[in-house]
């Protein structure tokens, strides 16, 4: 392709249509591009019109299919062609950081992440003056060119954090350093001082602002790896500016920088080798004074988040996504401080703690947000270790937390209103979920009912912070993995709390609370069958909620524990009374039926799934209710949607194991359809094994002869896909159906029905797939129905030992002996690692598997036999009977020694010797 203006003009009118929404107009674009991309001066030709295209959608839209190109083809693979030609390459690596640091900042970005995967593979060996560019921008004196500077030399460096120790990555690391950190150290102090400067000019402050955020961040990167020695004669420059930035005035504390700041000295003072720079009392005691407890206090903004974004607070606060407030970061400097320091540090602040607890005790109405920030400090202090799921795993030894929750925490709990010092109270309950692993139970128990009354707290945070208390205390764990508070423990209070829970609902702001509905579901979860005199009006509840949330789903979590709390009501209420189930059928169908007409997208799988719970709890019947719904089920359009696959399988397998007579008698023209679902799911690469799993569940369950003129077009069906396109998981999955059908038809049918699709095809199915990939087959039932099928080949089919095939005897044995005996063998060909899941274009729901919808695991062959090692004894004793002479023979002649004494071994434990 020529730098031509007429190609400029072609590849303008193509980038135009790949914006249009319409498909028809958009695909053939999109597919001439990928067709030329492979020429020469394609790149070069997407830079020119990002640089000259007078329209800037234009310019927007090259610079974004630039980064793609680059992204998709830049790496040489070995042993591949190379896909962008070596004159391209130089001119890219030429133009490109000059053109990004005059584009406008949309442009930039898109170009800085090119730069960052040409930098990835090709830095600094093959780009050698990448660094001196971008070194030399920082002369410039425009904030706008450093900045962009500045953001690729992150996105550059920032994989020096995730990537493993190794000379050949520290060689790079310190051909940077040499050649960045005198420049980036210089242009950190100049910044500073322009601060100082500019202090009143609050849009000089912003770019200046996020400049020095990029280079806290830059220098977070090329610390990261432990190179003391590149740091040692900078870091106490970089400690005395950082400190000297904390101590700013106070308007300075708005932005995002003091937190990047503090954060920056929270990993240093984690750092051995940095330990001396803290040693001294006079920095501990000014660290902790003038650092630290100024960014501890709760301020007006969050305060007004407090009461007026309270989701966004609670997700912040609870969840972890703080991480870039000041008062998250002052948390990380105190425990970063009490690494090596956890003495002097607690000592400094214990005094604070008293101080700010006696100021409160004067006046608490006006003084609130002094106890506020002691609760904050009290518990940075004593957190040492942390996870979401256990709260504090390791606390400060130093620090009394049982007096403190005592004498602090509870008093504001038990006050007589729920609504009064809502921070304090949130503080509070707090409190409980991150120490509840050092707090003795006896003072759980006793915030328990607590906790229940301020679920009718109007405070959206207040009673949203009770709930998830509650949740996590019925989630800890005992002695012998029971939960720590139990069922008995708490029924005393079971009406209060499911009376209250379902009340925090209807509170203003709480409707679709994720942490209330997950309290519930909890609740159900450890109360049990204590649960069931309250489930009439439960299910009323939870349905009426479903029915409104319905007409507008927006909140994936809580709906996701809605559903679950609804499957827990029926498992519990019909493991006491089976009968039960026909009223959860006519309390939940109607909304059913309701969510499936309306097409409701994101409800649909979670219905199949409580359906296929419901019918599994009938026994060996389908009322006639889910045979109407039957022939809907294989609608193509309901299959087109990756997220309703796995809950309509599971559905439709129900349906068989329960009615499998039912259908073969009243709907036996639906065969064919769910034999169309069948061959669809095993064409895709992604939900093959769903194909299979309903495969499987037809050769179990219909009657013979309601499948046999479909039989050997399934085989075929599979050979094809097989020849076409094989993967380990088709030949796992493939390996399991046809041990089941040889379970369920017979060795003498299989072998049959192989040889009837093409003659001796019995023995290449032998040769070429069981023997050599058996031991690939994976999970306890799928290796014992493949262990039982392989038995009756072996035992079962005459033409084993008296044909061509009887050569194939003793490798079978053997590759079964390794079956039991062996490791599973879980490697995978290099092009399989990385399957395409085919396209799903526009909105697809993603599966949500209800943890309490769960389907015990089916054995097929669990009546027949017990132990495979012991039937395989006992059939070949049975085959030694018939044929005498024979298995001994084959066995001493081509057995290997190992397998033969495993096998020696099965004999004895089954009490049989061969003839």
């Amino acid at each position: 392709m020529e730098l031509s203006d007429a190609n400029l003009q072609t590849l303008t009118e193509y980038l135009k249509k790949t914006l249009d929404p319409d498909p028809a107009i958009r695909r053939p674009a999109e597919k001439f591009l990928e067709s030329v991309e492979g020429n020469q001066n394609y790149p070069l030709l997407l830079l020119t019109l990002l640089e000259k295209s007078q329209e800037n959608v234009i310019k927007v839209c090259a610079s974004v299919t630039f980064k793609n190109y680059i992204k998709r083809n830049w790496r040489i693979v070995e042993d591949e062609p190379n896909k962008i030609c070596e004159s391209d390459r130089i001119a890219i690596k030429a133009n490109i950081v000059p053109l990004m640091l005059s584009s406008p900042e949309q442009i930039q970005k898109q170009l800085s992440d090119a730069i960052s995967i040409i930098g990835r593979e090709d830095f600094p060996q093959k780009w050698p003056d990448l660094l001196t560019e971008m070194v030399n921008r920082f002369q410039s004196g425009d904030f706008y060119v450093i900045n962009g500077v500045l953001r690729t030399a992150h996105s550059l460096f920032k994989r020096y954090r995730h990537e493993f120790k190794s000379n050949e990555l520290w060689t790079e690391i310190k051909l940077v350093l040499d050649g960045f950190a005198l420049p980036l150290t210089n242009l950190f102090k100049a910044t500073i001082e322009l601060c100082s400067t500019h202090a009143n000019d609050a849009s000089a402050l912003k770019v200046l602002f996020s400049s020095l955020i990029l280079i806290a961040k830059l220098f977070y990167s090329l610390n990261f790896q432990d190179l003391p020695e590149f740091f040692e004669d900078n870091m106490e420059t970089w400690m005395t500016n950082f400190h000297s930035l904390l101590t700013l005035d106070n308007k300075l504390l708005q932005t995002d920088l003091v937190s990047n700041a503090i954060q920056f000295l929270a990993s240093v003072c984690e750092r051995p080798h940095y330990k001396h720079l803290f040693e001294d009392q006079n920095t501990l005691t000014s660290i902790c004074e003038k650092v630290i407890v100024p960014n501890m206090e709760f301020r007006a903004a969050d305060e007004e988040a407090f009461e007026d974004n309270s989701e966004e607070y609670i997700r912040r606060d609870l969840e972890g996504s703080d991480i870039d407030t000041r008062r998250r970061a002052a948390c990380d400097l105190v425990r970063g401080l009490c690494r090596f320091f956890e003495g002097p540090v607690t000592g400094i602040f214990s005094g604070y703690v008293n101080s700010m607890l006696q100021e409160y005790a004067k006046n608490p109405s006006v003084n609130w947000k002094h106890k506020d920030a002691a609760i904050y400090l009290v518990t940075s202090l004593a957190s040492k270790a942390q996870t979401q799921k256990h709260g504090i795993t390791q606390a400060n030894e130093l620090v009394n937390l049982t007096e403190f929750f005592v004498n602090h925490i509870q008093p504001d709990l038990k006050s007589a209103s729920v609504n009064e010092f809502p921070v304090l109270k949130a503080d509070g309950i707090k409190y409980i979920m991150i120490f509840r692993n050092q707090v003795p139970k006896e003072q759980l128990l006793i915030s328990i009912p607590l906790l229940i009354n301020h679920l009718q707290a109007e405070s959206i945070v207040v009673h949203t912070y009770a709930a998830h208390a509650l949740e996590r205390l019925f989630t800890m764990r005992g002695t012998n993995n029971t939960t720590l508070i139990t069922a008995a423990e708490m029924a005393p209070f079971v009406e209060v709390l499911l009376t209250n829970l379902f009340k925090a609902l209807t509170l203003p702001g709480s409707s679709e609370n994720e942490y209330i509905m997950k309290a519930i579901m909890r609740s159900f979860s450890l109360l049990q069958e204590t649960i069931i005199p309250y489930i009439p009006s439960v299910i009323t509840q939870l349905t009426q909620k479903l029915l409104a949330v319905s007409k507008n789903p927006s909140k994936p979590h809580f709906n996701h524990y809605m559903f679950e709390s609804i499957c827990l009501s029926i498992r519990i209420t019909c493991k006491a009374n089976p009968d039960a189930v026909g009223s959860f059928e006519e309390a939940l169908f109607m909304v059913f039926t309701e969510i499936l007409q309306n097409d409701v997208q994101e409800f649909i799988p979670y219905v199949f799934q409580v359906m296929s719970l419901l019918l599994e709890m009938h026994k060996n019947e389908i009322p006639s209710s889910y045979m109407a719904l039957f022939p809907h089920l294989l609608q193509p359009v309901l299959w087109e949607r990756t997220g309703n696959i796995p809950p309509l399988v599971r559905l439709l397998q129900a349906y068989l194991e329960r009615g499998a007579n039912t259908i073969a008698s009243a709907a036996a023209d639906k065969i064919p359809g769910l034999l169309g679902v069948f061959q669809k799911l095993i064409a895709s690469k992604a939900n093959d094994h769903q194909g299979f799993y309903l495969l499987n569940s037809i050769i179990e369950h219909m009657p013979p002869e309601s499948v046999d003129q479909y039989r050997k077009q399934i085989f075929i069906l599979l050979f094809q896909r097989l020849q076409n396109s094989k993967t380990t998981k088709f030949i796992k999955s493939f390996l399991v159906f046809i041990n089941l059908y040889c379970i369920k038809y017979g060795a003498l049918a299989l072998q049959e029905i192989f040889d009837g699709i093409q003659p001796k095809m019995f023995g290449m199915v032998l040769d070429k797939i069981i023997i050599p990939e058996i031991q690939k087959v994976s999970g306890q039932v799928e290796k014992k129905i493949c262990a039982v099928g392989i038995t009756k080949i072996l035992t079962e089919c005459p033409a084993m030992m008296d044909t061509e095939y009887t050569k194939l005897w003793t490798p079978l044995l053997q590759a079964l002996i390794g079956l039991f005996e062996l490791p599973e063998d879980d490697t995978i060909p290099d092009e399989e690692h990385f399957i395409d899941i085919e396209d799903t274009p526009g909105y697809q729901t993603a599966f949500s598997q209800l943890a309490f919808a769960g389907k015990k695991e089916h054995d097929p062959v669990g009546q027949m036999v017990n132990n495979p090692r012991i039937h395989l004894a006992q059939s070949l004793h049975k085959l030694s009977t018939a044929c005498p002479g024979r298995v001994p023979s084959m066995l001493s002649t081509s057995l290997n020694a190992e397998a033969l004494q495993y096998l020696q071994g099965y004999l004895q434990a089954a009490s049989v010797t061969l003839l």
